[in-house]
This record gives structure tokens, sequence and C-alpha cells, in this order.
């Protein structure tokens, strides 16, 4: 049996010791020999509200010392079936925004280089198109599972046409979303003008309007994104501001009437079975979250995502 590795327990090292790393994982300087990788990127110069993002990726490792290895709600063990390791963040330019993206990309195409798979911390949300960029050179267009209370498809910030208001604009321009194969869920709050999100849908983008969650499953959704997305390559971003504030109030861009924790739990655990090829936690801003809250959120996502995964093992 291959020799995988383990997150440090909590009866060898306590809780508040040990490595300052994702789930205390072992770190190395690349993905070379690794399945899936943990990553920073420690972003917030392309912010439009509160700062803070860049101190998210630190935060997020830090709120992660609980989580142990195995899934106890979906029988996952992904320490018992993929090489994880943490290979820190990515060295951003943060004085120099469209530099940042080009360090981004070819960043992640080093790490695809691997045959690894990319799980982020973030960091603000412009992170999300250099990534998709270096993962389209690999997949061709992908599908999009985007939980998120905005819509991110600004046609510009201040004249810029990348910030974080913008990925998902740029993206399908350039070609890196599969027809039909883009879920939003989340979306909610005040807008520029009553049409705000029908750009999304005359992409063909299926919008889910956080009204259209509240007070319900989502695992019937979950089933039908899945019939939805069938076996393209697809990637999964989550800002944590598509969640209410009630739970996670640490984030630049804050928008009553959000998702539950256990909402973002069924959406994440939905896309097992999916060909997953990254994913991505965004826009916890640990200035605006005193209790750890936030971050805990955003841990136990990237958690889950890591438990979705394709080759994932489950225990009987």
């Amino acid at each position: 049996m291959p020799d995988f590795n383990q997150p440090l327990g909590g009866n060898e090292m306590p809780r508040f010791g040990g490595p300052a790393t994702m789930m205390r994982l072992p770190t190395q300087p690349t993905a070379a020999g690794l399945d899936v990788a943990f990553i920073g990127v420690p972003l917030d110069i392309a912010t439009s509200n509160r700062p803070g993002t860049r101190l998210g990726p630190r935060q997020i490792r830090d709120e992660s010392r609980m989580l142990r290895p195995y899934n106890m709600a979906t029988r996952a063990a992904p320490f018992d079936s993929l090489q994880v390791a943490d290979i820190g963040d990515v060295p951003i330019n943060t004085f120099h925004l469209p530099k940042t993206v080009d360090i981004i990309s070819a960043f992640y195409d080093e790490v695809l280089g691997h045959g690894c798979t990319p799980l982020t911390l973030g960091g603000d949300h412009v992170i999300t198109l250099p990534i998709l960029r270096a993962i389209a050179k690999r997949h061709g267009p992908v599908g999009l599972i985007h939980i998120d209370a905005h819509a991110d498809v600004n046609e510009h910030m201040f004249g810029e046409p990348i910030a974080h208001g913008t990925p998902f604009r740029r993206a399908q321009e350039e070609g890196l979303l599969a027809h039909g194969k883009v879920v939003q869920i989340g979306l909610r709050g005040t807008g520029y003008a009553a049409e705000d999100f029908d750009w999304c849908r005359q992409q063909g983008f299926r919008v889910v309007t956080a009204e259209a969650c509240w007070y319900r499953s989502l695992e019937p959704l979950m089933a039908e994104v899945r019939e939805q997305m069938g076996d393209t390559p697809v990637y999964v971003t989550f800002d944590i501001d598509g969640l209410d504030p009630s739970v996670a109030p640490g984030t630049g861009t804050v928008e009553m009437g959000g998702l539950t924790s256990a909402q973002g739990l069924e959406i994440v655990r939905g896309t097992a079975g999916l060909n997953i090829v990254g994913g991505d936690l965004v826009e916890v801003s640990p200035p605006y979250d005193p209790s750890g809250n936030t971050a805990l959120m955003g841990a136990t996502l990237l958690y889950e995502m890591l438990c979705a995964l394709p080759g994932v093992k489950r225990r009987d």
C-alpha cells in the first residue's frame, strides 16, 4: 500500500501546535509526486470594498487544525487514497495586478504539469481567472460550479478589465468555460441595473439565486448539476460570501440572505462523482473575522472539496 501523507494528529501534537499548514499536512516546494496540492494565493489588490484577503490563506490554514482525516458523513478517506501536501503560497507581486495574474497562471501551469489537482486558499476572487487559464490549457474549456453572492461578470471596474468582480466575464470571453456547463449558486443582493444577472443567462449559465435556495435542501439541485455536467472537466469556485454573514462575516462584500453552512456542505458534497480538476475557496478576510469562524467555514469547505475529488476511497 502506498505511503500517503497524513495530517498531524491531535494526539501526536496539541492542535494549537505543530506546522501551520493546511490540516497540518507535510509541505514540499513543488507538486512533484502529488495527487492534490493545497496552494495559497495571498492577494487582495483586486478587491473593491474591504481588504484583508491577502491574509486569508494563513488564517484558513490556522483554522484547519481541528480537521481530522476521515469524513464521518460521506465516509470519504482522502488520505487513504491520494498523496496530498501543502506546497505553500504563490509568490505574487502585491504592487502589480497584471503581473500577478501572469505569475499565478505560470505557477498553476507548473503544478498541473505534474498531474496534480490544485485546491486553492484565496485570496480575492480575481485569482480564479488565471487558474482557469492554466487549467484550460490542460483540459480545454471546463464546467464551472460557482458559489457566490455576486455574479462577478462586470465588464470593467474603474475602467480596468481585471478585478475581483470581472473574472467570469473574462473567462467566458476567452473561451475557458464549456458551453452550457456553468452554474452559479447563491446570487443575491442589490445591483446597478435590474438586468445585472441577465448577461449570465444570455451566455447559457444556470443562475440559482439565494432566494431560490431558502428553506430547502440543495441535494436535488446538485443531482441536476451532476447530470448537467456529465463527464466534462469541472472547476469548483466557492466565494465565502455565498454563505450568509451570520456564519461567515469575515469577507469584503457581505450580503444578507445567503446560503446556510449546511447548504454549503450540500453543494460541495454534491460534486462527488464529477470530473473535478480543481477548486478554490476565496474572499476570507481575517480582519473582519475576529472569531475565526469564517476561516473555519473556508477550511472545512476545502476539506470537503478534497473529499469529493475523483479517486477518493470511501470507508464501508
